[in-house]
């Protein structure tokens, strides 16, 4: 694959990446700075999506190892998160040759404007909550199930995966934001890796792009975890609230452009 974007370009990309990654690694929807940004550079859709997945895979990384060190992720939750995030990413995946994507913007709109209104008015879980695994076989299915459907809607689809993710672990687990956002990244990560290989394997991933942007994103990703660790939930809430705002918008934009066509 030869595609030329210049020096500016890149640089400009990686400045994306950076903001992206401290984004995401908080509350999720760094896709939305940085595919936006790569196909404003110039790249083909397909390119677009394969390059973003093998940038962001190293952001998810980055923010789960930073998670890990703060005490955030629960280990025997993430045993089974991980492998389902991956089996749903690579079934998503498969269902986007059969369905068209564009069908699931209504919905996604109406789901996203449901989180925000849930967020504004949830009340903070008790701190044990957040501080305490709660490893109980039922949790842990519960945990399977919300990697397995959300993991498969981030290779279907994707905007606010992350965001859907903490939502998820944060109402139906209990847990508190910032919990939650570590929750989330161990299944973000797993998704990311399935579609990043899927993606090499199709050979729309450019490297010498996605390369240099990986490295800001995992700057970026790992300053945004600290600020989610040492910020914890009331930090978490507003970003997630911004980031919700900002997907409602622009899926409503896309929306309303493919009615008025």
């Amino acid at each position: 694959m030869d595609l030329d974007v210049s020096a500016v370009k890149l640089g400009l990309l990686c400045v994306a990446a950076l903001s992206a990654g401290f984004v995401d690694a908080i509350a999720g929807g760094g896709g939305l700075i940085t595919l936006p940004a790569l196909l404003t550079a110039g790249l083909p859709a397909h390119v677009a999506l394969g390059t973003n997945k093998g940038q962001s895979v190293f952001g998810s990384g980055a923010a789960l190892v930073r998670f890990a060190r703060a005490g955030l992720v629960d280990w025997k939750l993430a045993k089974v998160a991980f492998p389902f995030g991956l089996m749903g990413a690579f079934a998503g995946a498969a269902l986007v040759l059969l369905l068209k994507p564009e069908v699931l913007k209504p919905l996604v709109l109406v789901l996203l404007i449901a989180v925000a209104v849930f967020l504004a008015f949830r009340r903070t879980p008790p701190k044990r909550d957040s501080e305490e695994p709660s490893p109980k076989p039922r949790a842990q299915a519960i945990g399977a199930l919300i990697a397995l459907v959300i993991g498969t809607y981030d290779g279907f689809f994707g905007p606010g995966t992350g965001t859907f993710l903490i939502v998820a672990f944060s109402s139906l687990l209990g847990h508190g934001l910032a919990r939650a956002s570590a929750d989330a990244k161990v299944v973000n990560f797993a998704s990311n890796l399935a579609s990043v290989t899927l993606f090499t394997l199709r050979g729309v991933v450019l490297w010498k792009v996605a390369l240099p942007m990986a490295a800001a994103q995992f700057t970026g990703a790992w300053l945004g975890a600290h600020v989610a660790v040492k910020g914890g939930d009331k930090v978490v809430r507003v970003v997630v609230l911004c980031v919700v705002a900002a997907l409602v918008l622009k899926l409503g934009h896309d929306v309303w452009q493919g009615w008025a066509a």
